[in-house]
């Protein structure tokens, strides 16, 4: 397995100092169906390129054209589609021409792009809040076949009232986490994660969390299951990438 760390061009060095397996976070889509690029020095790892406020796709073609020009002119061994807005013709398309080339580079797609790219490596987030955290990996390795997929592994870090019917949780920030855990935590083998409760204004509520040892342990789990590869970013691993695996 092949263990990753997506980083900016600003924290370039930082991230460098633990591993040499960068995803460069450096690529967003311009107007006419251009590639912009940060300003940066880099060879080798994946580049990264965003949706963020981009325009339509208008040539995916050309665009396709110009990620496979940067792949070889910086020595790319993959690229990474780190779009977040749903998904549009345009850019279906564009994941598509990608996916033919797929001999030329690794892909990796976000889940929500997958059934457009069959050849590529699909991403799974790790923040579970229910279920079983392996069976649920195992499952997609039975549909797209685990050396397809990778772990996104996402940091942990939820709040939940008690009782939760829908199983959805107010996001915190590591800040937040910290002023609300108690001294009595426990670790759930099912969901890979730690939890606690705790009390305010009466109501008792529940907290889930990853740390440095439970991220390791989802990415060990997916190694045993066969994925290819796993993917932590840096603002979420920067005060514990000393212990984390890589």
């Amino acid at each position: 397995m092949q263990i990753y760390l997506s980083v900016t061009p600003a924290h370039q060095s930082a991230a460098a100092r633990h591993t040499q397996n960068l995803a460069h976070v450096a690529y967003r889509i311009g107007q006419n169906s251009t590639l912009l690029r940060q300003n940066f020095q880099s060879r080798g790892g994946l580049l990264s390129v965003s949706d963020l406020d981009a325009p339509q796709i208008q040539d995916p073609a050309a665009l396709c054209a110009a990620v496979g020009r940067e792949c070889a002119r910086r020595s790319y061994a993959g690229v990474v589609l780190d779009f977040e807005e749903p998904p549009t013709p345009d850019r279906r398309a564009f994941v598509q021409a990608l996916d033919r080339e797929a001999k030329k580079w690794r892909l990796f797609v976000p889940q929500s792009y997958g059934a457009d790219a069959p050849e590529a490596v699909m991403f799974l987030c790790s923040a579970l809040s229910g279920g079983n955290f392996r069976e649920y990996l195992r499952e997609w390795g039975k549909k797209r076949g685990a050396e397809k997929l990778a772990l996104d592994v996402e940091r942990l870090r939820m709040d939940f009232p008690l009782p939760c019917p829908s199983g959805v949780g107010t996001p915190l920030s590591g800040e937040e986490l910290q002023k609300r855990l108690t001294a009595n935590t426990f670790f759930s083998p099912e969901l890979c994660a730690r939890y606690c409760t705790y009390t305010d204004g009466g109501a008792v509520r529940f907290l889930l969390y990853d740390d440095a040892e439970t991220m390791n342990r989802k990415v060990r789990i997916a190694e045993e299951l066969g994925f290819c590869a796993a993917f932590f970013t840096w603002p979420e691993a920067e005060d514990i990438a000393g212990k984390l695996r890589w």
